[in-house]
């Protein structure tokens, strides 16, 4: 009898999955969330490598928008045509490199992982005579992950591109987004509460001026380092020095480990053409890599967002396990458009909370 009163007061339309103990009711609720923030994290470990593709993509955009807007200072020519004459110039450098110096990097690419093992070895030989065990094939193993870490890079060059797919499509996205970045900040604007869109605008826009910076600051680091470590080792002889100063500013977008990496492979070339040029190629690295860390980054930093080396060097060593070579050149971006949006939510809780202690007080 009671159970059918007490189907009697239920509300007319409640659904029969409805949980009426509120403490249920409540488990229920946290079951679901936990359940939701499982899967939105597995999800997340799904679509990364997509997701970190068109971050990618964002970074080009960046780049090519970047150099549209310094035209611009000097050209009154409408925004397309900039980064038209931007592409137009990237292709050209591109064409120049394959054609006049394709040939002669091609072969010195495929020298280059021969010399690194027969510096390896001559290595593992000095090493021993001190009176240190060495145990041949560790050391083996850790040239072979060095040059593995950098074999990306040197394919590229060489003319066999690895990851191809990936470039491709991080390319062309970016010169979509570079071309009409407007429709695509609205599309994401609109699929945000209205209340939430102007402080969307004003974070969009300054992680897009922060990103420009801080691609700006990197294409300079590459330009510098990689003309200046051709100039000097091609001065003194070194082998292989249009390679090496290729690979050197390409890897001068990444922070600590490619500044590391590029001299590490620079030495064990220097040490193959004899004592005193491997000296010199030190001094090489160490002149152009102090140059660099103590003129140029600073200058560049007081107008980009200021990182901690070790908070950076972090997210490349977990950006890189997860992601190989494309999350080692992602993370330091990934990293500023982190901080960008950690220090614009900070100042909206400052300020809401200014606004409320103002309310207050006039209260």
């Amino acid at each position: 009898m009671s159970d059918k009163k007490d189907s009697l007061n239920e509300p007319i339309g409640t659904s029969p999955s409805r949980i009426a103990d509120p403490a249920l009711r409540l488990e229920a609720k946290k079951a679901f969330v936990w359940t939701a923030v499982i899967g939105t994290a597995m999800l997340a470990i799904y679509i990364a490598q997509p997701l970190l593709i068109v971050f990618g993509a964002l970074v080009a955009a960046s780049l090519i928008d970047g150099g549209a807007r310094l035209l611009g200072s000097v050209l009154p020519i409408p925004r397309t045509w900039r980064v038209i004459i931007v592409l137009l110039s990237a292709l050209a450098f591109l064409y120049w490199l394959v054609a006049f110096a394709g040939s002669q990097i091609s072969r010195e690419a495929a020298q280059l992982p021969a010399i690194v093992q027969q510096q390896a070895a001559l290595a593992i030989e000095w090493v021993s005579d001190q009176g240190f065990k060495v145990d041949a094939p560790d050391f083996q193993d850790v040239a072979t992950n060095v040059m593995s870490g950098v074999g990306t890079v040197t394919r590229a060059i060489g003319g066999i591109l690895g990851g191809f797919t990936t470039i491709v499509l991080i390319t062309i996205i970016g010169i979509y987004l570079a071309f009409e970045p407007r429709i695509y900040e609205r599309g994401v604007a609109w699929m945000l509460p209205a209340h939430r869109r102007a402080d969307f605008f004003e974070t969009a826009s300054q992680m897009g001026k922060t990103m420009r910076r801080l691609m700006a600051g990197r294409v300079i680091g590459m330009v510098f380092e990689g003309v200046f470590t051709w100039a000097l080792l091609a001065w003194y002889g070194v082998p292989m020095a249009a390679l090496l100063g290729i690979i050197t500013g390409l890897l001068a977008f990444i922070p600590n480990l490619g500044a590391l990496l590029a001299g590490v492979l620079m030495v064990l070339v220097g040490f193959s053409g004899g004592t005193d040029m491997g000296l010199y190629t030190i001094f090489v690295y160490f002149l152009v890599q102090t140059f660099d860390g103590y003129v140029l980054i600073p200058m560049i930093a007081k107008k980009t967002v200021d990182l901690a080396p070790a908070l950076v060097l972090s997210a490349q060593l977990i950006m890189g396990i997860l992601f190989g070579v494309l999350g080692l050149f992602l993370a330091d971006p990934m990293m500023a458009m982190i901080k960008v949006a950690l220090e614009r939510r900070a100042e909206r809780y400052q300020s809401a909370d200014m606004n409320a202690k103002e309310a207050t007080d006039g209260a």
